[in-house]
This record gives C-alpha cells, structure tokens and sequence, in this order.
C-alpha cells in the first residue's frame, strides 16, 4: 500500500476514532503471518500512510437526501502501483471492509450494514508506470519491489533456498512469501535449484541480480 484515503462526514468520528481507524487499517493489511517474512512488512510499512478526511460537503446521490443523523458513509480509496492493483483489489477490499465494520462496532453501531447496504465504498487506484516517487526519483513497480524487498534480501541469501520448505511449497528468495508448487506457479532454475515466486516482478528481481534468463 502506498496511501489510504478515508473520507468519512464531519463530525461522524472523534479524534480517537479516527486515529483508531487509521492505525486498524494499517495493522490489519500489514498484517504478520506465517506466508510473509517480516522484513517485507515492516518495509511496507515505512511507504504506506493513512489520511482521514472530513470534507465540508458532501452530497449523496439518493433520494430523498439521507437525514443527518443517519449512521456514517465511508468512502474509501487505496492506491497502489498499477500491476498490482487487480491481484490486491478483492483481498483489500474485503480487508477495508471488516475494519470499518469493526469501528461501527466499536461505536455502538451496527456493523454489518457496511455489508448489507451501499454505506461503504473502497476504491482500489492503480497508479501508473513511472508515477511514483520516493527518495526524490520516480519508481516503477520493480523499483518499489527492490525497495520493499531489499530488507529481507539482504538478511537473507536470496541465492540459496530456504531450508526445508513445506513439501509442496517454496518460499520466493525475494519477499520471503511461501508459494504452492503447481503447473502455475512462476518458477526459474539457477545453478541446478528450483526457485518458486510469488509474483512476476519477484521472478524478475531474482533473475536481474543473478544474470538468470527468464525465458526457461
């Protein structure tokens, strides 16, 4: 995640609140699990940041005009690098989701409307190639792959597989996720070892820094 936008009625949250729901959304996608090493989540963590918004209009689209009193919208909008935007849209989606279920909940509200009605609306935003900027240059999604993954590269040899993976498995030398061994998993061959990935960009990061063909 890059940045995430909440915007929510004036007056609908309190300051706590706000602060809460902005840290949940962070640890709830940046969360730490056996498929992710903790270097590429604590790295993602330095780049993403959250915004809550409080605009001084706001219009909805209904009829009749929905009573102030009513219980909050949200509209929510989460912007990543573009070729990442369709594979992270249904997890991020359904994540942002049960966060703002959970602040309903914690204000004494029901929580499973964000669900049942249009009261909830996330946007995933894909920014384009070369849209990016950080440390005063502009990155594309390889860029920010060797961004987010050179923490857990350089903790670990990314030219020697993990030892003893789950049969079936193996773990992508580049961001440390664990990947099913199948007839689609994303693989190269390197000095006679068999190494899985994650994603088209981890397979090409590992084929950059070690002169491996990607045409095997």
């Amino acid at each position: 995640m890059l940045l995430i936008e909440v915007f929510v009625p004036r007056g609908a949250l309190s300051d706590e609140e706000r602060q809460a729901l902005g840290q949940r959304l962070i640890d709830t996608l940046m969360v730490e699990d056996d498929s992710h090493a903790i270097e590429i989540i604590e790295a993602q963590r330095t780049i993403t940041q959250v915004l809550v918004h409080e605009p001084a209009t706001w219009v909805l689209g209904q009829r009749p005009t929905a009573d102030p009193a009513d219980p909050p919208r949200y509209l929510v909008r989460v912007t990543v690098p573009a070729s990442w935007r369709k594979e992270m849209s249904g997890h991020t989606v359904e994540i942002v989701t049960g966060v703002l279920a959970e602040t309903e909940r914690s204000a004494g509200r029901d929580p499973e409307r964000v669900r049942r009605e249009p009261h909830a609306v996330i946007l995933v935003d894909g920014i384009s190639e070369g849209g990016i900027g950080i440390h005063g240059k502009a990155m594309g999604s390889l860029d920010l792959t060797e961004l987010i993954s050179r923490p857990y590269r350089d903790h670990n040899n990314t030219a020697r597989p993990a030892p003893n993976p789950p049969r079936g498995k193996l773990t992508d030398p580049i961001c440390g996720m664990s990947v099913d061994l199948d007839d689609s998993t994303l693989t190269l061959v390197h000095e006679g070892v068999l190494y899985g990935f994650c994603h088209g960009l981890c397979r090409r990061a590992f084929a950059d820094e070690h002169g491996v063909p990607l045409n095997q």
